[in-house]
This record gives structure tokens, C-alpha cells and sequence, in this order.
């Protein structure tokens, strides 16, 4: 069926009650069929936004983002320009800095009912799991890029992922657009690239429907991805300890091997990182769940180790603390952050410390040098940290970690764990401290 502003609209009907529909813009053709489709359906037109991100990268951005700015006006939609870092980082492909530039900068502009919208298209697919396919990539990467996923606050859909790259020239050459041509496109330095113009047209001249047979190996995929997430994503939250913020061992060994993985990457995934290597996942295995119970090996993966402790597997970030950094606490501060530590946070209570002392005395934030000791309300004596943290069972890396509270040079609390007895009250107006250390 040919592209069209009547067909596109009814496959986003269900986008007619979004309150605002953000388009990925660069100026290229995909991008630019895309805004013009939408831009012709009198339902959506009030709530479009076309974004350009201007990574930066080519001396002709700025001439790009004029001319995406000219098309915007002359449709008359909404434009935006968003500035990005798009230099790769020790370990990323230029590409993938780019990419990871643009999602992050598209995130922060969606809010809740908010929809994102791309260009991708059934050849950008193919791409896309020919890539993975040859990275040794799972169910997951041979599902290729959803039609439509949750994406920050809102929703990212891709209209086009359907429709055959010869489509949208063909609407582009009938509508008389005007695009702009990346130079870059042409570089098969670039892995995607070398396949969009070495070997995918040697691919297609014996398989021509090759696009639309791998996009339907892809929902394949994808379908049994997601069968088998949601089956280890409920065994996940049954080993899962919200409080510690760890996944059991003990509970992860009952299941056999293939399981466990599959069980590791949801709880990785619910964690924040990225998906890991197969190379990292025998190392979790291997080398810190069959590990001695007494044994401290750590993994790293995606600016964070992975470690255990006792029965518990653990997520910590690897940048840590200045330890030997003295914090103030401004007077009627409710917050304070603590720079790579979290925050503290003061919650009035009927006991704890007492409200006046902390009013009115000098309160300063340290960490443990070693030696202190604190009096506990109903226990008699003077214990040593080192004793209240083994017998809290709180994680060894952690120690070094839990903010000390001061008032008046006195050591007065352990944020989150205790108040010394020497300044608990109950019954009167007191603060609490609560410490989040993410």
C-alpha cells in the first residue's frame, strides 16, 4: 500500500490523545518523510515538535539545523535545537557516543503522555540485526529496534519500521522534498555502513525480500524474549531484597545454569546497566556467585562492580566517596548531597536527636577513620563501629561509606543505622536521618 498522510494516520490513532509528539529531526530524507507525513494529519499538527540534535560532529550542523528549522517553519510546527557531547569515551565507538548522546538528550525532553518518534525504517532493521547477528548478540539484539517501547517518562515509536526504504524515497520524490545528505553516510569505516553499501546489496541482488524476511525473524525474536523475560523477571523479584538492594545466592542456585542468566540479566537490567557480555557473565558465575562465602571477588561491568556478600550479589558504582572530605551542614537545609555517596536527608520524628541540639550546634558530615566508638540506647557500654557493622551484617564496602554525623566535634549518629544514647530523646521534637547512598 503506498505511503500516505490517511494510512500513517490510522496506524497512530492511538497517539491522537499524546500531549505533545516530539520528532526526531536531522534534516535527512527518513526523518524529513516522517515530520511531513505527520505534519498533514489536522488531529496531531498543534502537538509537533520537530527536534534537531546538533551533535557537533560536521562542519555543516549549523547549516543543517538552518535548514531543518526552515522546513519546520514552513509546515508550520514547532522546532527545536538541542546541543550535544557527542565525543566517544574511552571504550565507545564514535557511533555508538552519537547515538547515546541523542536518546539521552530526547529522554530529557519527554514528559508523561509525551511521545518520541523516529525514522527507522524496515531497512534500517535489517541493518540493525545483521549488526547484532554478527556481534554474537541474544534474543534480545536479534529482535532489532521495537515498533514501540516505554522511553524515559513517555513512549518511543517508530511509524516507519514497516514501511521498505524504497517507500519513503518514492513519497520524497513525489512530495518534491528538500533533504540534506550526511557525508558520513558514506564512510564505511563505519560498520553500518560497509553493510548498507558493501554487503547488503550483494545479499538483496540473490534474496530481494531479504528486509522483509529478517524484520519478521526479528518479532520472532522478540516474542520469545519477551516470553522469557517475564518468566525470569518474576523469579528475579522473588530473590530480589528491595531493603539490601541484592539478589540472593542462595536462591539464584536452585536453578540451573542457562536460568540463572537469564535471571542476572533482569536483575542487571532493573539495576540500570547495560545487558553484559557473554565474557561477563561467565565471570559473575564463575568467580563471585561459586565463590567462597568468605571470599570478596568483584566483577566490573559498565562503571560498576558486581560483588557478593554473605548470601547476597550486589551493584555498587566505581566511583567512590573522597573519604576524607568534611561536610558542613547548612542550618535549614533538609537535604544535603554527598558528592558520589547519595544524600542525607532530615526527617522530623518523636525520637532521635533531639531538634534543638540540632538547630542550634555545629553539625558536620565525616567518614570513619578507624577506632570510633558510640554508646547505643538500652545497651550498656561503648561499642566500636567496626563491631555494629559486622553485627548488622552491613556490607564490608559500605563501611568506609555511611556518613558519621558530628555536633560540636561530638560524634552524635550513624546516618541511618544509630544515634549514640548520649543524645537519644523520645517524645519530644526530634530529626531522623536517612541516608539513600543512590
Amino acid at each position: 500500500m503506498k505511503l500516505g498522510s490517511q494510512l500513517f494516520n490510522a496506524y497512530l490513532s492511538d497517539y491522537h490523545a499524546a500531549n505533545h509528539l516530539f520528532v526526531g529531526y536531522s534534516g535527512g530524507i527518513d526523518s524529513h518523510v516522517l515530520l511531513h507525513l505527520l505534519a498533514h494529519i489536522p488531529a496531531l499538527h498543534s502537538k509537533i515538535t520537530a527536534v534537531y540534535i546538533h551533535h557537533g560532529l560536521q562542519a555543516c550542523a549549523d547549516d543543517w539545523a538552518e535548514h531543518c528549522r526552515q522546513v519546520a517553519q514552513a509546515l508550520s510546527v514547532k522546532f527545536n535545537v538541542i546541543h550535544v557531547n557527542a565525543r566517544a569515551t574511552q571504550g565507545e565507538s564514535p557511533e555508538e557516543a552519537a547515538r547515546n548522546a541523542r536518546y539521552q538528550a530526547f529522554n530529557g525532553l519527554l514528559q508523561q503522555g509525551d511521545v518520541l518518534l523516529l525514522a527507522q525504517h524496515r531497512n534500517d532493521q535489517l541493518e540493525t540485526v545483521l549488526l547484532q547477528l554478527f556481534r554474537g548478540a541474544g534474543l534480545k539484539g536479534l529482535a532489532g529496534m521495537p515498533a514501540r517501547v516505554t522511553f524515559g517518562a513517555g513512549i518511543l515509536c517508530r511509524p516507519l519500521l514497516d514501511v521498505p526504504q524504497i517507500e519513503i524515497q518514492n513519497y520524497a520524490q513525489d512530495q518534491g522534498l528538500q533533504w540534506v545528505e550526511d557525508p558520513s553516510n558514506q564512510e564505511t569505516q563505519f560498520d553500518r555502513n560497509y553493510l548498507r553499501h558493501e554487503i547488503i546489496p550483494l545479499i538483496q541482488q540473490r534474496w530481494p525480500g531479504i528486509d522483509k524476511t529478517v524484520t519478521r525473524v526479528a518479532g520472532h525474536c522478540a516474542e520469545a524474549h519477551t516470553l522469557l523475560s517475564v518468566s525470569a523477571r518474576e523469579k528475579m523479584q522473588r530473590l530480589f531484597d528491595k531493603d539490601k538492594q541484592c539478589l540472593s545466592i542462595a536462591g539464584l542456585l536452585k536453578y540451573d545454569v542457562l536460568t540463572q542468566q537469564w535471571i542476572l540479566r533482569e536483575w542487571l537490567h532493573q539495576m540500570g546497566l547495560r545487558m553484559p557480555t557473554q565474557k561477563v557473565m561467565t565471570a559473575i558465575l564463575c568467580d563471585v556467585i561459586n565463590a567462597r562465602p568468605d571470599a570478596r571477588p568483584e566483577v566490573l561491568h559498565d562503571a560498576h562492580k558486581i560483588q557478593r556478600y554473605r548470601d547476597g550479589l550486589y551493584v555498587l558504582q566505581q566511583q567512590q566517596p573522597d573519604l576524607q572530605q568534611i561536610m558542613v551542614w547548612p542550618k535549614a537545609k533538609q537535604i544535603l548531597f554527598l558528592p558520589n555517596n547519595g544524600v542525607l536527608v532530615c526527617q522530623e520524628t518523636r525520637q532521635g536527636i533531639a531538634q534543638s541540639l540540632w538547630q542550634q550546634g555545629d553539625v558536620c558530615i565525616k567518614y570513619r577513620k578507624g577506632g570510633e566508638k558510640i554508646a547505643l540506647p538500652k545497651r550498656s557500654g561503648r561499642h566500636r563501629l567496626k563491631n555494629l557493622y559486622q553485627e548488622a551484617g552491613i556490607v564490608p564496602w559500605l563501611r568506609e561509606q555511611v556518613p558519621l554525623i558530628y555536633i560540636n566535634g561530638v560524634l552524635v549518629a550513624i546516618a541511618g543505622f544509630w544515634v549514640s544514647a548520649d543524645y537519644y530523646v523520645e517524645n519530644k521534637p526530634c530529626i531522623r536521618l536517612e541516608w539513600h547512598p543512590e
